[in-house]
């Protein structure tokens, strides 16, 4: 059963039916950065680019409008590490010290550099400590987590990643009746 299927089927409620729904008129969709400003949009764009590639795809899922629409609206999944600030400061200082660390290392924007160099950009935030005066104040290892973490999160609430998965159903409705070992409904593949 494809994302399609599963939506217009009655084990999906209204509510998730709408938010998948949502979604998919997002993908490819014309969009102006509500938080963060148009750069520093587009480098976001970028480091979700290479943290999940999207080769095989036309239109890639749009990680960063997700991030930036839920800074726009202050949301937050009620939870932060103590070292890092509030999600819009530690996403805007974040996202400027990967341009740091692409300066210190490359000399040059991180959109402008090759993947390798992209990448290498990406492990030196990764390891935590990374060159940059941001990094003084920010831990780069904890950024990166929660980085990686939202857009991950963003990437598999997409109908189109849960179908590349064999994602089936949605645990909102009480349709599942077969939840023994190797039991499985109709439309699990």
């Amino acid at each position: 059963m494809t994302s399609q299927e599963l939506l217009s089927s009655a084990h999906v409620s209204a509510a998730t039916r709408a938010a998948l729904t949502q979604r998919l008129a997002e993908t490819g969709a014309a969009y102006e950065p509500q938080f963060l400003a148009p750069a520093t949009y587009r480098l976001l764009q970028a480091v979700a680019a290479r943290l999940l590639p999207q080769p095989e795809r036309p239109v890639p899922i749009p990680l960063a409008l997700a991030v930036d629409q839920r800074l726009a609206e202050g949301r937050a999944d009620g939870w932060r590490y103590d070292a890092l600030p509030p999600d819009r400061e530690a996403y805007r200082l974040g996202l400027g010290g990967i341009q740091e660390i692409a300066h210190e290392l490359f000399k040059a924007d991180f959109e402008r550099l090759e993947t390798a160099q992209q990448d290498e950009v990406i492990q030196a935030l990764a390891s935590g400590n990374p060159p940059g005066a941001v990094w003084q104040t920010l831990p780069a290892n904890r950024f990166f987590e929660e980085m990686l973490a939202e857009l991950t999160e963003t990437y598999y609430a997409h109908p189109w990643a849960q179908d590349e998965i064999g994602y089936t159903g949605y645990a909102d409705l009480p349709a599942w009746t077969k939840i023994g070992l190797n039991e499985k409904e109709a439309r699990e593949a």
